[in-house]
């Protein structure tokens, strides 16, 4: 489990993500800083579609870009999100389909989910908590 001082460095990550964010749709802004097992942290922002189905997460978004670079072991996911122009008053969890994104990439009992509020205001849980029964590509072997 990572340290206090990291967890505190991710959210301020993320909410810098959440700055970049592409969401004249929903107004809702979200922001993801994940961090790999060699210590990277790799952004993330939600970015909208007219067509709505191809929009993606911010948690999706980091995910496809450390991958895409060739990093495939992370640790641990920051996210903030709320609607445009609003302070961030309520925890932002993944959706469903970022849960199952995690659990091709990350071990379900040690990588952690950091959903906040502001630095000093969160709450972590495990994918395994966040996802219980997952299936992952354990499932297949």
């Amino acid at each position: 489990m990572i340290g206090e001082e990291k967890i505190r460095e991710l959210i301020g990550q993320a909410m810098e993500a959440r700055r970049h964010s592409y969401s004249p749709y929903s107004h809702y802004q979200v922001g993801a800083a994940l961090l790999a097992e060699d210590g990277r942290v790799i952004r993330g922002c939600n970015i909208e579609n007219a067509a709505y189905t191809p929009t993606n997460c911010a948690e999706r978004t980091a995910f496809f870009k450390a991958v895409s670079e060739g990093i495939r072991d992370f640790t641990a996911i920051a996210i903030v999100g709320s609607p445009a122009g609003e302070e961030i008053t309520q925890f932002a969890w993944p959706c469903g389909v970022c849960r199952q994104v995690m659990m091709e990439f990350c071990n379900p009992k040690t990588f952690q989910i950091i959903v906040a509020k502001s630095e000093g205001e969160y709450q972590c849980m495990t994918l395994e908590e966040c996802l219980p029964n997952g299936f992952g590509p354990d499932n297949l072997g």
